[in-house]
């Protein structure tokens, strides 16, 4: 199996994929941002609307939204050969299967479909290293353009930092590696200009997001701060767009089970492949099994080349570090299982050498990864869900299901609409772009760009002169001061029978598959209009 194989059949893969699954709630915010650029925004940096640009090609269409994030995934594979080709993985079958794991991890799979702000900075990571890695063994000139990467990284995701002390480490080592087997002080790489103009160059790209902050009052860094870390930075914006909630663990059994959450949460990230790990080790365990296959047939005859043994350490550190420094946070805040996963490109060509065992396993494990990701795209492009997935198929169903038509139902009601939570803005506005009166109804959810006034007019309740539309998931009206509710209706998204409006008993299916409720308000006083 060569490396070309598994690039264009991933690539292939994915384009059929995106094509057919509905789009995600969390996309159709951020392609929201793609038509309307900025330097910065609440909840990221800016590069994933960059990513977003196709909309402008097809407003409403889920593949063109997404055609960014499609070739940051194959530009990330491309790399990622030829690094992997430099860290000793010269056996073609174990660098493909490497490539395959990389792109059949649940990560891999939902980053490669999905318009997300992991999806450039994976390929920002793969480039980092691929620089590095020719930094260290080659050409010091190159820690320019491994700035130039990290740069790129740090306008997609913040945890692009992480690759910081990476390369601290790589250069630690190899500067002492050098000079030990030189047997004399040759003096050291991180001392020279170049590592530090590499620095320079990823603060100047970085830059444009920084002044951002600092004239918004630190807005996206401080919300994400908050998120990831419970830290709170004050930001000079409307009280409710800084109104985070801030969790953070007390006990000392509340930070144990988060940390055992994120480690098994981890091991999940692998599905298919996790299973056929923990065989191997269990088989190595009892003296089953002998060590894993060679990188290569010479490998246990001659030695890894200085230059190896260099991009290794670098490509170990770079699995290591992102993993371990996550860990240390879930012990003190709650952590998402995509926030490390960067680690996983490090990781994948230990895998595929520590499980070459038997390489048609591994392969079977990641193609069945890819064939149950498949078939679940498909059950979500018909409406359903997955019986073997049953909890996760449901909340994926629920992300991306009906929408279209409960758009088509807004743009028909008699006041604007909108919504509590940022979400449900976002399809509305996906679907329908003529919704532009659409957006979060602000205090009643968690904070969002829309509160900001940028990508839809920020609205303003009290002053409002007339009736509007609220939707949200919830079946208790909330109290809204200065207004009251004049009409409430129920929406029910049914199997086979799609968007019902609920008028009386009994009901037209026991398990819909979506249940939305809008309220009409009007400002005090205002007459009830007629049915």
């Amino acid at each position: 199996m060569s490396t070309l194989l598994v690039i264009a059949g991933l690539s292939v893969w994915r384009l059929i994929m995106a094509a057919l699954l509905p789009i995600t709630q969390d996309e159709a915010y951020y392609l929201d941002w793609a038509r309307h650029w900025s330097l910065g925004y609440f909840d990221h940096p800016p590069a994933v609307a960059w990513l977003g640009a196709g909309i402008w090609l097809a407003p409403g269409t889920v593949l063109a939204g997404r055609l960014g994030g499609l070739l940051a995934g194959i530009l990330a594979l491309v790399v990622l050969d030829h690094l992997y080709q430099r860290c000793g993985l010269t056996d073609r079958h174990t660098r493909a299967l490497a490539l395959l794991l990389t792109g059949a991890h649940l990560l891999g799979i939902s980053g490669g479909i999905l318009i997300t702000p992991d999806s450039l900075l994976i390929l920002a990571w793969a480039l980092a290293l691929h620089e590095a890695e020719r930094a260290l063994n080659t050409d010091p000139r190159r820690w320019l353009t491994a700035g130039a990467a990290i740069g790129l990284g740090l306008l997609s995701k913040y945890t692009m930092l992480l690759i910081g002390p990476v390369l601290l480490a790589a250069l630690l080592w190899s500067d002492w590696r050098r000079n030990e087997m030189a047997g004399v002080w040759r003096g050291l790489q991180l001392l020279s200009p170049w590592p530090w103009a590499g620095a320079l160059v990823a603060l100047l790209i970085f830059a444009p997001n920084l002044l951002w902050n600092a004239q918004n009052g630190w807005l996206t860094i401080g919300f994400q701060l908050g998120h990831g870390f419970a830290i709170e930075v004050g930001g000079a914006v409307a009280p409710e767009v800084n109104a985070i909630d801030h969790g953070a663990y007390q006990t000392l059994a509340e930070r144990f089970l988060s940390l055992m959450g994120y480690l098994i949460a981890q091991i999940e990230l692998w599905g298919l492949i996790a299973l056929l790990m923990l065989w191997v080790l269990a088989q190595r365990l009892t003296g089953r099994v002998q060590g894993a296959r060679s990188v290569s047939p010479a490998a246990d005859e001659t030695p890894a080349s200085p230059e190896v043994s260099t991009a290794r350490i670098l490509l170990g550190l770079a699995g290591i570090i992102p993993l371990g420094a996550f860990a240390l946070v879930s012990w003190i805040s709650p952590v998402e299982a995509n926030w490390p996963g960067m680690y996983l490109i490090g990781a994948a060509p230990f895998v595929a050498q520590w499980l070459g065992v038997d390489v048609r396993w591994a392969r079977g494990a990641a193609l069945g990864n890819l064939a149950l990701a498949t078939l679940l795209v498909l059950a979500l492009a018909q409406g359903s869900a997955l019986p073997s997935l049953t909890d996760r198929s449901s909340r994926l169903l629920r992300e991306t299901a009906g929408f279209a038509q409960l758009a088509d139902y807004a743009a028909r009601l008699d006041a604007p609409v909108y919504a509590d939570r940022y979400q449900l803005a976002a399809m509305l506005r996906f679907y329908r772009p003529d919704l532009v009166e659409t957006t979060q109804w602000p205090g009643l959810e968690r904070p969002s760009e829309y509160l900001r006034g940028r990508i839809a007019p920020r609205l303003a309740p009290e002053r409002s002169t007339g009736p509007s539309w609220l939707l949200t998931h919830s079946i208790h009206p909330p109290l809204l001061p200065g207004l009251q509710l004049q009409e409430w209706r129920v929406l029910l998204l049914c199997p086979g029978r799609g968007l019902v409006e609920v008028e009386a008993e009994p009901a037209p299916c026991r398990r819909p598959i979506q249940h939305w409720s809008l309220y009409r308000y009007a400002p005090l006083g205002m007459s009830t209009p007629s049915p």
